[in-house]
């Protein structure tokens, strides 16, 4: 019989939290072959299978999940006697965070500092979408997404709403014809998104604001469309907590036209297991709840 190790147990919740054995191995400084064997080991010494393999890569169990629990309570006692240890106790390692690029930002300015000093041992690695990423391969332990996901293994609760609203610059309304209702917008030239790059439904929005806008300037970043916004080349819809911070740019028409949009948290059920991820969620949670004013912008004139 196999005996029981336990050193075994932290490559076991590197394993259940990344999903992969090269994932693993570079947050212990292992080799994914060591991995590997200390999984085979412990399942053998517990005579119970903790994960399911696949060419996606390592899956937890109804077995293996249950032992997430135990294991994390043994990964908080051990890093509790160590001096000198504040706050998040435990919650070490690397974690990675997909988001789109405006909430990146957003939480760069308004949250990051408070997310080093809840978990000053924790390793975040930001990854700004531009694209969907797979969450299959296990890409990233949490992310934020525009629609919530409904498919495999993953499950998506709603973090936050936010508003967008038609803004321009104020040399390019001081040049033009008077704006005065939504009949007007399709004689100026519209900023918006490649069509066929759409990598959520929610910002396919020209049309909602009226079938015959297209637009004269496209690109994949909500950033180069703020920026070509500014120079004064035309019209783009735009959220409020980015455009409101550009004192250059005004809303067009906010009385009448005003667009609400929601970001949802998404990961896999075996993610949502882990202590580490819980705490993150929570705080992402709180922390949005301090910052709903500013994802919905000042309340529109007249409406």
């Amino acid at each position: 019989m196999t005996q029981f190790n336990w050193d075994d147990i932290q490559f076991f919740l590197a394993l259940a939290r990344d999903g992969q054995l090269s994932g693993a191995a570079r947050q212990l400084g292992s080799s994914h072959v060591t991995v590997a064997r200390r999984i085979d080991r412990l399942e053998a010494a517990l005579r119970q299978r903790l994960f399911e393999r696949s060419a996606r890569g390592y899956e937890l169990t109804a077995s293996g999940r249950r032992l997430v629990e135990t294991a994390e309570r043994m990964e908080e006692a051990s890093g509790s006697i160590i001096p000198g240890a504040g706050p998040g106790p435990g919650l070490t390692g690397n974690l990675r965070l997909a988001v789109p690029e405006g909430f990146s930002n957003f939480f760069s300015e308004h949250m990051l500092a408070a997310f080093t000093a809840r978990f000053p041992d924790l390793s975040l690695e930001l990854i700004t979408l531009t694209q969907v990423i797979s969450l299959s391969r296990r890409e990233a332990d949490l992310t934020v997404t525009l629609d919530p996901v409904t498919r495999g293994a993953y499950r998506s609760e709603p973090l936050a709403d936010y508003r967008l609203r038609i803004y321009a610059a104020k040399s390019y309304l001081a040049a033009q014809d008077p704006i005065r209702s939504r009949a007007d917008l399709p004689a100026h030239r519209f900023l918006g998104y490649i069509e066929e790059m759409l990598f959520a439904t929610g910002l396919d929005y020209l049309g909602e604001v009226h079938p015959a806008l297209r637009p004269g300037f496209k690109s994949s970043s909500i950033y180069s469309q703020m920026i070509a916004a500014r120079q004064g080349i035309g019209l783009c819809i735009l959220p409020c907590y980015m455009a409101e911070a550009c004192p250059d740019l005004v809303p067009v028409l906010p009385g009448e036209i005003t667009l609400k949009r929601n970001y949802w948290l998404t990961c896999h059920r075996d993610a949502r297991q882990m202590r580490r991820e819980r705490a993150v969620i929570g705080f992402l949670m709180e922390e949005i709840r301090r910052h709903a004013a500013l994802l919905m912008g000042p309340a529109a004139l007249g409406g």
